[in-house]
């Protein structure tokens, strides 16, 4: 693999890192706060804990704007700066509101991170080698996530404005990450839909072969001349990528992976555990999601997108109904975090290591940042509901019920996999988005 595509997509994957750590670090400060500003767990749970979510929201929503008008690389410098001023406005707030707009900050550039960095990677990367390097951005989040419980472990025991420190200290990372993207080319698939056609073929001659040129160029062709002008993700064309990209986000979070990644120490200490070693099995949760990362993007180019997601399933199935079982018959001591290890490794290896890569891949060059979107949007829309709703959900129904919930959602995904969606190991960009669009080669892909 050439060497310059390895280095530009693990720069642009950082900012997943940023994103990682930005989700869990909260997690560290979550009963602090409520506390310091004696908070109603509804106020506590929707503004405090998931105003940086809402954040993200809105940055999935609009961030396919300023990736497709300025580019990936001036939009992923611009996600640098949102972290680092979210980090340090968080970490000197004296007031929930205040805290809660600097979080919303950091929303904004983690939203707008899942659509950037997955788009920029697919647009640089081989076909055989996409999924394990977009899979890196997904790495680096949960890189992230490990960096941040092991931050807020080490943090924890430093006076009582530990979560000022445990909050700040993203700042550093963050300066590092925007100086890094100075050095990264623009998308030569983004320059070729603007036009800017010799200087996305001398970034293409930078890393790849003459005939690889040729052949990619001879694609952004054809797909460009049958492309109309004025397209958009909702025609009937493109109905079934938007419903796959639906799918797929929609089952991310109706897993619980975000709900219980921002309330990992307390579903610990409600399952029995005393406070520090709840906060200490986060950081297991940390190091089970970085392995089984690893294992993720190692397979997905190898076995594919399909095969890692019913895995996943069948995982996320497997694990959820035993925490469920857990709750309903008060197993104590390690069986609560054992399953949920078991879950996290189910995620990594499934919906962890694919999202991402999947999303990135299935619209046309034209539409990848307008797709992107769609499919952020719909993720992060549900992961600010669930994780504010979560405390609320505890209280009236019970911790089993929402972990069996959860396992339902899982049935519902595997079906959705084995039924619906294509594989798209080792196709070029263009020819899935020109074959997502044509019902006999969805068929073929389908079931390949």
């Amino acid at each position: 693999m050439n060497n310059k595509i390895v280095r530009w997509s693990v720069i642009a994957s950082f900012a997943g890192f940023l994103f990682g750590f930005d989700t869990v670090v909260i997690s560290g400060a979550d009963k602090a706060l409520q506390l310091l500003w004696n908070s109603s767990d509804i106020f506590h749970g929707s503004v405090v804990m998931a105003m940086a979510l809402w954040g993200t929201v809105i940055g999935a929503i609009f961030g396919g704007i300023p990736t497709n008008k300025i580019g990936r690389k001036k939009t992923l410098l611009i996600i640098g700066v949102l972290f680092s001023l979210s980090a340090a406005g968080t970490a000197l707030s004296n007031d929930p509101y205040v805290f809660a707009f600097f979080r919303f900050i950091g929303g904004l550039g983690i939203g707008a991170s899942t659509i950037a960095a997955p788009a920029y990677i697919s647009e640089i990367a081989p076909a055989k080698d996409r999924g394990r390097l977009v899979g890196l951005y997904q790495f680096n989040i949960v890189l992230g996530i490990l960096s941040a419980f092991l931050s807020n472990y080490l943090l924890s025991d430093v006076g009582e404005n530990a979560w000022r420190w445990m909050l700040g200290v993203q700042v550093f990372p963050s300066i590092i990450y925007s100086l890094m993207a100075f050095s990264l080319p623009e998308s030569p698939r983004w320059l070729y839909s603007k036009n800017r056609i010799d200087e996305a073929k001398s970034i293409f001659e930078k890393i790849g072969s003459k005939e690889d040129v040729k052949s990619i160029l001879d694609d952004l062709l054809k797909n460009s001349t049958s492309t109309p002008l004025n397209e958009n993700i909702f025609m009937k064309k493109y109905r079934f990528q938007l419903i796959l990209v639906f799918l797929i986000a929609a089952f991310n979070q109706l897993s619980g992976i975000n709900a219980f990644l921002y309330y990992a120490p307390r579903i610990f200490e409600e399952a029995g555990l005393g406070a520090k070693t709840a906060l200490l099995s986060s950081i297991g949760i940390g190091f089970i999601n970085l392995i089984f990362t690893l294992i993720g993007v190692y397979l997905i180019d190898r076995l594919g997108r399909r095969k890692l997601m019913i895995f996943g399933s069948i995982g996320y199935i497997f694990s959820l109904s035993l925490v469920a079982a857990s709750f309903y018959l008060s197993w104590t001591g390690l069986a609560v975090p054992i399953f949920l290890f078991v879950f996290i490794a189910a995620h990594a290896i499934g919906q962890g290591a694919v999202i991402w890569v999947f999303i990135s891949e299935i619209f046309p060059n034209h539409l990848r940042a307008s797709g992107q979107s769609f499919g952020s949007s719909v993720h992060w829309v549900l992961a600010a509901i669930i994780p504010s709703l979560v405390p609320i959900f505890f209280t009236l129904y019970g911790v089993g019920n929402v972990f069996a919930f959860f396992a339902l959602m899982m049935v519902f995904q595997l079906l959705f996999v084995m039924f619906m969606m294509p594989e798209t190991k080792g196709i070029s960009l263009e020819e899935v988005s020109m074959g997502l669009t044509n019902e006999e080669e969805t068929s073929r892909i389908i079931n390949q």
